[in-house]
């Protein structure tokens, strides 16, 4: 049964280093999850129970199957494909680094490893099915057993780098967190199609014009070119879908009719939408 847990704000420590957990899910993917990077300070941990995928994280593309485990931190461009014919199902959980002053070996390998793709060898699922018991039951003491859970699941997710076959996933760690990102990137993954950019500077609690500032010198786009992208990507993971036609694909999009959107996708891409999607099928599912 799928679950999410949304807004939260867990704190807990490890050594000096203190985490906030903000959401926590258990979800079933038919439809692709649009391309998307995380702000400072914060990482993705995903671990997929069954089903079976294409992920495409920075500049590669790794085949999703049962007991895949993965880790996005920051700056990491990632978009996740499910197999329409087994869609995974996995359990994801955000957290943020919000301080960080002395730390040891194995706190310095998990947060300077942001992005990581393997076969789980540590039961993570059994983390996750423990959480999410302790979040549905709330038994007395469960705020301290949850906070103990997500110890050993950092600690569980950080072991299995022992197991790494590749050498070349460490990238530069930025050790403070960054809530405006965050703000930034939950607006463009959840709402590409109807965010406009004096409803994201409300959110930010800034002008438009300090927004469409930050967004130049965090992203280096400005917030129609990083809407557009968005909902590109977004069109991309839909594409996939066989069952979905060019017109739903534009309306679940924002746009008014299918030829606006052909029209879009064509000049971001180069290439018409039919077209793409033939080729996109051919490669990820026809080897």
């Amino acid at each position: 049964m799928d679950k999410t847990y949304e807004g939260l704000r867990i704190p807990f420590n490890l050594e000096s280093v203190q985490f906030s957990v903000c959401h926590i899910s258990l979800n079933t993917f038919t439809v692709a999850i649009p391309g998307h990077v995380h702000g400072d300070g914060c990482y993705e941990i995903h671990y997929v129970v069954d089903g079976y995928g294409i992920l495409q994280m920075a500049d590669r593309s790794y085949t999703i199957t049962p007991n895949t485990l993965y880790v996005t931190g920051p700056g990491v461009y990632h978009e996740q494909i499910p197999d329409q014919r087994s869609p995974m199902k996995e359990y994801c959980i955000y957290i943020q680094l919000e301080t960080c002053s002395m730390k040891d070996y194995f706190l310095d390998k998990f947060l300077d490893k942001v992005q990581w793709f393997g076969q789980d060898t540590q039961n993570i699922e059994s983390i996750f099915q423990t959480i999410f018991d302790e979040l549905e039951k709330k038994k007395i003491g469960y705020e301290i057993a949850i906070k103990t859970l997500f110890q050993q699941l950092i600690l569980r997710v950080t072991r299995n780098y022992e197991y790494e076959s590749e050498k070349d996933f460490t990238l530069s760690r930025v050790e403070k967190s960054d809530s405006m990102s965050l703000t930034v990137e939950k607006c463009f993954l959840f709402e590409y199609a109807t965010i406009t950019l004096e409803e994201l500077a409300k959110r930010l609690g800034i002008s438009t014009r300090q927004t469409e500032r930050f967004l130049k010198g965090k992203y280096g786009e400005t917030f129609q070119q990083k809407k557009t992208h968005a909902r590109m990507s977004a069109a991309v993971s839909f594409l996939m879908d066989s069952n979905r036609s060019i017109a739903e694909i534009a309306e679940i999009l924002g746009y008014s009719c299918g030829e606006h959107f052909s029209h879009a996708f064509r000049k971001y891409y180069e290439i018409s939408p039919r077209e793409y999607r033939r080729k996109l099928y051919q490669e990820n599912f026809n080897p």
